[in-house]
């Protein structure tokens, strides 16, 4: 299939793709690590245990233990606050060149209707 005039190369859609991904891994890396540090801060727990709950409300699913201290159910809840919030920008970030190149493409196709009618009426 030939691209389309105006629509970038493969390699550079890859490229791009791949650079937002990454974005989006170190995104999420990086609200772990918030949430490990969290658990074990706040809820006592080992890296391990700390992981698993940070995982899990990162991912939507809820805590596996609960939070005893007042300052943990705090955390807790916050963590869960911005937990949805990152997942969503890092998905969108993810998603966010293929959806570039579609709308492209759509604008390109929109481009192109004006000179086809134009040779029809000619």
């Amino acid at each position: 299939m030939t691209r389309a005039k105006g629509l970038s190369s493969g390699r550079v859609f890859a490229g791009r793709w791949r650079r937002n991904g990454l974005w989006a891994a170190v995104i999420i890396v990086v609200a772990l690590a918030v949430g490990i540090a969290g658990y074990a801060w706040f809820g006592g727990l080992g890296f391990w245990a700390a992981f698993a709950n940070a995982a899990m409300i990162l991912s939507g699913m809820g805590p596996l233990d609960r939070m005893e201290t007042t300052g943990g159910m705090a955390f807790e809840g916050l963590y869960a606050l911005l937990s949805g919030f990152v997942f969503f920008a890092a998905v969108g970030l993810f998603l966010l060149a293929p959806f570039h190149r579609l709308m492209r493409r759509f604008h390109l196709e929109d481009d192109a209707e004006p000179d086809a009618k134009a040779r029809e009426k000619s």
